[in-house]
């Protein structure tokens, strides 16, 4: 495709329109689901009783997400306790109480299962007067939420936990650059937290707190990988670069408190004798892979897969060469292979999260953007209120199996686009040479990214004898943006 004098942001929304539909997925919500959309409105919050649910909008909650988010799925906040424990409370929006099962809204969720975010458009889950508004934890409106309560030890451990509904209310937006650079001394308090009397104090509490759930993780044999995940930078619909996404300490806050509470809800559906749909992924088929990358560096790993070996040399080469150690992340990642989801009875034994090194792990924390997190969050409604269960453990699995190749789907419609939006970056340099990292070598082709910009492509010359790790010189031999291609023979 020419495009170098074209808009580059309407040619990425038409691929990315045609591949959501070459992928099975749906980019537009039908009549029925928009007709659906049209009648609903805000679910009155009960006045006086409450029926069970607790009032718990005078705590200091408050949303920390990127930038541009408007779909907030969850808000957190900490308790100091008397002793050394504290508690943190995860406050999940009630997605249930406005899109019930078998509505023309459910049926799209349940199509596509995820929100798709691609280089130029999203393609949300649910409509965005849904996902963004009724049933977002918006700034200073009193909202349903599922509460994920939990005691943490002072080593991160948990000690106990609660599930349970609630009103809720978001007395801050925050966004992630600005707090991590708040908590690191790099830079100012966002204005935002000074408004809120006490929020300074309770996000330190956090920050501390999941810190502490981190370092016990890790203990445990969670997997410190660090990749690097970029997105076009557009001036004036043009393409002028991608910008790469790092963790950070506010990061660390959500995604240490969400993993937490994804835990805590796999057990109370086991607790209250309800199946479940858990996230699993498995012990890694090629191990002996990644021993042979871990020898090259210097380390010794047991034959058998041992997640808190390979953690310890993951810890060891990120203080080494933290400049590499994203490329050492994404070979390991990609060694590790894609998790599923898969449905488990209440006295099921699942294998578990082989990344995360836990054992029970649900999808919980975003209803607004994942299907998966939607069925658990009618489990829970239903093992709450003592009502019968909703799936049958046959459905589920049906369920499950959809979600993970939706999913599937869902990346390769993001990763297409990405391409595409590579290769418009690209395009001017064709015939110039790379130095590369090899992510993929299997029969269906091999797959370097470069080290210059985070784009990856296929080696189409000069592959025999590569596999994943190794690094490479090569030279860029064409592009398609049409059909995101990036091809590169090695120089």
């Amino acid at each position: 495709m020419e495009s170098i004098d074209h808009n580059h942001t309407e040619i990425l929304k038409n691929i990315a329109h045609r591949v959501m539909l070459e992928r099975g997925l749906l980019p537009d919500f039908s009549d029925a689901a928009l007709a659906e959309l049209a009648r609903l409105d805000r679910p009155a919050i009960p006045a006086g009783n409450l029926d069970g649910i607790r009032d718990l909008r005078n705590l200091i909650w408050s949303s920390i997400d990127n930038d541009d988010s408007l779909d907030l799925d969850q808000i957190t906040v900490a308790e100091d306790l008397p002793g050394s424990s504290e508690k943190i409370l995860v406050a999940i929006a009630d997605v249930d109480s406005l899109v019930k099962e078998g509505s023309a809204i459910d049926e799209h969720a349940a199509h596509n299962t995820t929100s798709v975010y691609t280089a130029a458009e999203i393609f949300p889950m649910l409509p965005e007067r849904l996902s963004t508004g009724l049933t977002s934890l918006n700034l200073d409106e009193d909202r349903l939420a599922f509460v994920v309560e939990m005691i943490i030890a002072p080593d991160g451990s948990l000690t106990k936990s609660d599930v349970y509904q609630a009103l809720v209310r978001n007395h801050a937006k925050l966004a992630y650059n600005s707090v991590a650079a708040w908590l690191d001394g790099g830079g100012p308090m966002p204005q935002t937290i000074s408004a809120v009397e006490g929020l300074e104090a309770n996000l330190r509490l956090q920050d501390r707190v999941a810190q502490q759930i981190k370092q016990y993780r890790q203990a445990q044999g969670a997997l410190s990988l660090e990749t690097i995940e970029s997105k076009p930078v557009f001036e004036d619909d043009r393409i002028s670069g991608l910008e790469v996404e790092e963790k950070n300490r506010a990061k660390d806050i959500i995604e240490n408190f969400m993993i937490a509470a994804n835990g805590v809800t796999a057990r109370f559906l086991s607790a209250h004798q309800f199946p479940s749909i858990r996230r699993v992924v498995h012990t890694p088929k090629r191990w002996d892979r990644i021993v042979a990358i871990a020898a090259e560096h210097g380390t010794r790993l047991p034959f058998e897969p041992d997640p808190k070996a390979l953690e310890d040399f993951l810890v060891a080469q990120q203080k080494v060469d933290p400049l590499r150690f994203p490329d050492l992340s994404l070979t390991i990642i990609k060694l590790l292979g894609a998790g599923e989801y898969a449905a488990e009875p209440p006295d099921g034994n699942l294998e578990g999260h082989f990344g995360l090194a836990v054992k029970d792990y649900s999808h919980s924390t975003a209803p607004n953007r994942r299907f998966p997190d939607l069925l658990t969050q009618r489990l829970l409604k239903a093992a709450i209120h003592h009502q019968p269960v909703p799936y049958t453990l046959d459905e589920l699995d049906s369920l499950a199996k959809h979600c993970t190749n939706a999913e599937d789907s869902a990346n390769k419609v993001e990763r297409q686009v990405g391409k595409s939006a590579a290769a418009l970056l690209l395009e001017t340099h064709v015939g110039e040479q790379f130095d590369s990292l090899c992510t993929g070598a299997a029969d269906k082709g091999t797959w370097v990214r470069l080290l210059s910009y985070p784009v990856e492509g296929k080696l189409v010359s000069g592959y025999q004898g590569v596999d994943v790790g190794d690094r490479i010189r090569v030279r860029l031999e064409s592009v398609d943006v049409d059909k995101g291609f990036i091809d590169f023979v090695r120089a």
